[in-house]
Formats: structure tokens, sequence, C-alpha cells
């Protein structure tokens, strides 16, 4: 359950957010929204794929972290195990409220989120009331998820128009044997990509969207990654 209000220096002033709890929170997400910005940074262990909202249709950026719907294979021992964290997850417990204007949306902390606390961890504000540089920094992130989504949606918009998108197929055998289909991602279509007219290519590389699709499918290989991870957890 969440209680989202609008940041206030005086309701708030001695409310602190605890990092151990931001993350175990994240514990049992098998994969989160992404904007494009991050894509050079997620490559580096996630897998870059989308996903496609049933009721509307409408497709969705995420990394991959695990292959059941409550698996976070880099939730390992009580940690996060990975070199970078998605915004979505580091920015938790605060989010953007707007009421039609984006650009006038309010920075809202989720009250009921078990980071927030008292006791322990980062202060939001100092004894003065002013900004410290964890809230200031959580105010920036903030904004990069908002003007990345647009973005983002953007990039999308116009795989599918050009046809790239494909559902992914994915069949695994774990080393207990056991098997398990993925359903319900897909990935840039590589075989059209290549077929592509150079007009269409120059366009997309007008655009800076053929980093983000080469990126996507650089990503892949960390399926063998997670794998990997799962095998591991398999054999404990």
């Amino acid at each position: 359950m969440s209680r989202l209000a609008a940041l206030n220096n005086a309701v708030h002033r001695y409310i602190r957010v605890n990092q151990e709890q931001v993350l175990a929170q994240a514990a049992q997400l098998s994969m989160v929204p992404v904007i494009l910005g991050e894509f050079l940074k997620l490559c580096v262990q996630y897998p870059i794929v989308l996903t496609k909202n049933g009721a509307t249709g409408q497709f969705t950026c995420v990394a991959l972290f695990g292959f059941d719907k409550t698996e976070n294979l880099f939730w390992t021992q009580g940690r996060w195990d990975a070199i970078y964290l998605p915004l979505q997850i580091s920015r938790q417990p605060f989010f953007l409220g707007a009421d039609g204007d984006p650009s006038q949306a309010a920075v809202c902390i989720d009250t009921m989120h078990p980071s927030v606390q008292q006791s322990q961890g980062e202060a939001i504000f100092d004894e003065h009331g002013a900004e410290t540089p964890y809230l200031q920094k959580a105010k920036q992130m903030l904004a990069t998820l908002l003007n990345g989504e647009e973005q983002t949606n953007q990039f999308i918009r116009k795989l599918l128009a050009l046809e790239l998108l494909r559902p992914m197929r994915l069949e695994i055998e774990f080393a207990d044997r056991q098997k398990q289909q993925v359903q319900g991602l897909y990935t840039i279509d590589e075989a059209r990509l290549k077929l592509l007219p150079g007009q269409t290519i120059a366009e997309l590389h007008s655009l800076e969207y053929t980093g983000p699709i080469y990126t996507m499918l650089a990503s892949l290989g960390h399926i063998y990654s997670l794998v990997q991870r799962k095998n591991r957890l398999l054999a404990r």
C-alpha cells in the first residue's frame, strides 16, 4: 500500500530514508522500466528488452532481473549484486505528482514505504529545513526519468512504425534439468533491421536511435549470465 504526500520541509523535517530497505523492496522484482539514457550503464550486466501491456498494448523498455514473476537474480544474500542500480529503483521512495502539466510536477514521498523511517537512513532535510545533498540527488533522478520517459516512448513508437520488434522465444534448461519457457518479452528484429534501406538507417542515426538499438541487441548476451545466476542458486 502506498500513500503519496507532497514533500514538505516542515511536515517531513525528520524523515530519513533507509537505503537497505529501498533495495530490499526490489528483491522480488523480475524487471523494471528503464529509459534510453540508462542503456549504456544497464548493458554492462542486464538484458534490456521490452514488455507489452496486455490491456493497453503499450510497450515498455525494461531491464530483466529474472525468469519468474517475482524472481530477482541480482538480489543475493541480502544485497544487490550489480554495478549499476536502475533509476526506477534508486529513486525510491520519491515520486513526481502532477496535475496535467508535467513541468509543474511536485516531488512526493511515499510515506508508507518501508524505507521511510525516523531513526535510520539518509536525512532529506537538515536541521534548518534545507534540502540535503541526498534529496537533491533524488530530485535529479526524478527529473532524468521525467525527461527520459517521452524520449523512450518516441523511440518505441519508431521501432513499431518500422516493424522492428519481434517476440522473444526463450527455452531455457538449467543445470538441474529443469526447463522453462519465458514469454511476453520482445526485442529488436535483427533480420529486419539489416534489410532497412540506407535512408532509413540514416534517419535512425540522426535521431540517435542506432546506439540504443545495438545496445539492446548486445545486452541479450546477459541472458546467459542470468542462467548462470539461476544455476548457482539451484546448486545450493
